[in-house]
């Protein structure tokens, strides 16, 4: 992940680029097959540490590999602490809230979002609509009723 960051990073134009390609030729000759996370911090940091400001938005943390995970909210606390101009946006669902407070401490401002489930039914009967429009013969009225009875539901148990 913080191997793709660095990418998105310097195809941007930052003017390190040569510095990180000849850092990965390194690290192959050497018999490696890529950057250590500490060497990608490392140039991460040098390569928007140069910039006005940087925006990172990484969504669905919740979905990375809990293995991995961690180590990879470590390595974005760092960064946090290294790159005063790096702004961080992350989303996930609230089971792992635990786990960012834990490894985002420093200047961290949490918003918690409930999904409002009258918008999520509206969406969803927007989407039969559209569907319906397509071909009438997909769903029988009785389903789509069903459907909704069933997101409705889920409204009332929030």
């Amino acid at each position: 992940m913080i191997g793709s960051l660095l990418r998105q990073v310097t195809l941007g134009g930052v003017g390190i680029v040569g510095e990180i390609q000849n850092a990965f030729e390194r690290s192959r000759q050497g018999g490696g097959k890529g950057l250590r996370l500490q060497e990608m911090l490392e140039l991460f940091v040098k390569t928007v540490g140069s910039l006005e400001r940087v925006y990172i938005c990484v969504d669905a943390m919740d979905e990375l590999v809990p293995q991995y995970r961690s180590e990879f909210l470590r390595a974005l606390q760092q960064m946090i602490w290294e790159v005063p101009n790096m702004r961080l946006f992350l989303t996930g669902r609230p089971h792992i809230r635990g786990e960012l407070d834990k490894h985002l401490t420093k200047g961290a401002y949490t918003i918690h979002i409930v999904p409002n489930q009258r918008d999520i039914a509206r969406y969803v009967s927007r989407m039969m609509d559209d569907d319906d429009d397509r071909d009438p013969n997909l769903m029988t009225k009785d389903l789509k009723n069903n459907i909704m009875e069933t997101v409705l539901e889920k409204d009332s148990e929030m």
